[in-house]
């Protein structure tokens, strides 16, 4: 077999070796039942225990009450831009940090009105608010959005905000990477590729309140409604069968690994050692404040455009991939998702630590 990359891409991104392993072994002959699970009916028992399982592994993971329910859908965290004002209808306060919060505001106010009550992009997004920075929400607010981890500039919430409004939260590049109190929100999303399994798949943990009611416009397609899609127990269409079982395998090795307490642990020390040599180097410069540096995308500058594609040939030469930052901001960034193990980040923080360009 061809050697393994050190793979710090962004998304889709790392996934476990083990479960690679695993989809290898299954993936012609699934429990030797002499086809595989990408040939196999939605409809049959053995894919319904796949997807029960798969909302299982979640729930273990998340402690998720019975007050929520798990959903897999499909349309990638952009879709749920459009179904979350379509479902709570309009009047969204929403705080905006990068790329994806303002997606997710534009939508919402493309569907009605919305409202964007703190913004860093004057900035560069180089910082998420503080609790103490927090405006007052308008009085007719009807839900707070915010996005926890902003992939493009590596800033993320180290707090979860705290409101009387329902909650929803994007946590497409940092869902299962650490502990937190699923009742605290009323929607949490994301899309798979980044720390939970393949592309095409979208996790929900959804507030039964939301999803087993509809109180919004009469024109909403069926298919935009989270109770057309709690209904049917997230198979109102075909749902990719293949993506929600590597959701499963993932969810089982974090488990395997001792939860998120562990993980995310693991995730504090990849950071922090990567962070280190940032900050001692004479070349570089980190991208996001002290207080909102990502665990799990680490940005930074050199102190040329030249010198940063040195060091990205240099890093393809040596085996590691995935370090160019987004072509919407340029620089370095390296995605150190749960699935990195920690010998790729030393071997990375070793090379950049040498590198004079």
């Amino acid at each position: 077999m061809t050697e393994r990359k050190h793979n710090f891409n962004a998304g889709p991104a790392a996934l476990p070796y083990s479960v690679l392993e695993q989809v290898h072994s299954q993936l012609l002959d699934f429990d030797k039942l002499g086809l595989s699970l990408m040939e196999m009916s939605h409809r049959s028992p053995e894919f319904d225990q796949v997807i029960n399982d798969a909302k299982a592994s979640l729930t273990r993971l998340y402690s998720i009450p019975d007050t929520h329910e798990v959903m897999f859908l499909q349309g990638g965290a952009s879709l749920q831009f459009a179904m979350i004002p379509y479902n709570l209808g309009p009047g969204g306060a929403y705080i905006n940090t990068g790329t994806w919060s303002t997606r997710a505001y534009k939508e919402a106010c493309t569907i009605g009105t919305a409202d964007e009550i703190w913004s860093d992009e004057g900035s560069g997004f180089k910082h998420v608010p503080q609790p103490d920075e927090l405006p007052s929400l308008p009085a007719d607010s009807t839900y707070l959005h915010y996005t926890s981890n902003n992939t493009i500039y590596g800033t993320q919430y180290q707090y979860v905000p705290d409101t009387e409004l329902p909650l929803i939260c994007d946590m497409s590049s940092d869902f299962i990477s650490r502990p937190i109190n699923v009742a605290d929100f009323d929607l949490i999303y994301a899309g798979a590729q980044k720390n939970a399994g393949p592309s095409g798949v979208t996790v929900l943990i959804i507030k039964k309140a939301i999803s087993r009611q509809f109180d919004g416009d009469a024109r909403t397609p069926k298919i935009l409604r989270y109770l057309t899609q709690a209904e049917k127990g997230s198979m109102y269409n075909t749902p990719n069968t293949f993506g929600i079982w590597v959701i499963k395998l993932v969810a089982e090795w974090v488990e395997s690994q001792g939860g998120l307490a562990a993980i995310h642990k693991l995730n504090q020390a990849k950071a922090n050692r990567l962070y280190g040599v940032i900050d001692a180097h004479p070349l570089c410069v980190g991208h996001a404040t002290d207080v909102s540096r990502s665990l799990m995308n680490v940005t930074f500058r050199m102190d040329s455009a030249d010198r940063e594609q040195a060091f990205i040939d240099l890093c393809k030469d040596k085996g590691i991939i995935g370090m160019k930052g987004h072509r919407s901001v340029g620089g370095l960034r390296a995605s150190i998702y749960n699935a990195v193990p920690q010998s790729s980040v030393e071997t990375l923080a070793e090379l950049l630590a040498s590198f004079r360009g």
